[in-house]
């Protein structure tokens, strides 16, 4: 069974990333928890509540956060008669990266699904706020769907690598499950100065190859200076239908995650990005 999470501020946006994740996991039998938190909405009301009021208002937005929710579970009932579907609700007073990050342990959720963009959009950043606080900080593999962007089988997946990590095998094992019902080819890039790979290179290759044995892989290096460059050169070339990154230290990801002008970055992803989360972080 799979634990999945999707956070929504009930968006198209977030609305299209729901329909993404039930349609991807339609084969397993999977519980969906579906997230909703208002805390920034309450306090963004401050011109309207005060000491005295302030439970009233609490009140009155969380049985709208619940109410929503139920409404969206049953129009997913009537989308998505899928037996193998749980459904689950939790609206909080909460900030999102807190609450995802309490459900993620106490649930033992296996993936969280959400859009790039929310109701505030900014197009000058390569991640909506919120999704981008979940990639920093949040130490579970998260599947980002752009916005606008239609299902699509995943046939042809891109896990891009330097091979200096040990990588976790229940991620491993995750991307191997989401990509065996559909027959998924994997290449596995390394952009490099060099096409030599040191002895925890090859071991750690070693590991990705015994561990995605159920499907076609390939393992390809690529001699580029710009990572970036070569990554999006390579998913257009491909045709690419998803990017596997890993989120570690010193990792490509955490450069364009930690870059303090997002708006600069050229990897605005126009496919599903899949993170690993490789370490854990605190939020400071």
């Amino acid at each position: 069974m799979r634990n999945i999470l999707i956070p929504t501020d009930f968006s198209d946006n977030a609305t299209n990333a729901i329909n993404f994740g039930l349609n991807l996991f339609k084969y397993d039998i999977c519980v969906f928890y579906f997230l909703h938190v208002y805390q920034d909405e309450l306090y963004s009301e401050e011109n309207q509540i005060n000491r005295n009021n302030f439970k009233e208002v609490e009140k009155r937005m969380s049985d709208k956060s619940l109410k929503q929710l139920q409404d969206l579970i049953a129009d997913l009932k009537k989308k998505y008669p899928n037996p193998k579907f749980s459904f689950r609700i939790i609206s909080a007073n909460s900030l999102l990266v807190d609450e995802i990050d309490k459900i993620v342990e106490e649930q033992d959720i296996d993936i969280i699904v959400m859009g790039t963009q929310g109701k505030t959009n900014n197009k000058m950043i390569t991640f909506g706020s919120n999704t981008l606080q979940v990639l920093k900080y949040v130490s579970c593999p998260v599947l980002v769907i752009p916005e606008h962007y239609t299902y699509n089988k995943p046939k042809h997946i891109l896990f891009t690598t330097n091979y200096l990590i040990p990588y976790k095998r229940r991620e491993l094992k995750l991307l191997c499950e989401m990509a065996c019902p559909y027959r998924a080819k994997i290449d596995i890039l390394y952009v490099s100065n060099s096409n030599k790979l040191s002895l925890r290179q090859e071991d750690n290759k070693l590991f990705i190859k015994d561990t995605l044995c159920k499907n076609e892989t390939n393992f390809l290096i690529i001699n580029d200076n710009n990572i970036t460059e070569a990554i999006n050169t390579f998913v257009t070339q491909n045709k690419i239908d998803m990017l596997v990154m890993v989120n570690t230290r010193h990792s490509h990801l955490e450069n364009i995650l930690f870059q303090s002008k997002l708006d600069e970055i050229s990897l605005n992803s126009k496919i599903p990005l899949l993170a690993f989360q490789n370490i854990e972080r605190e939020i400071h």
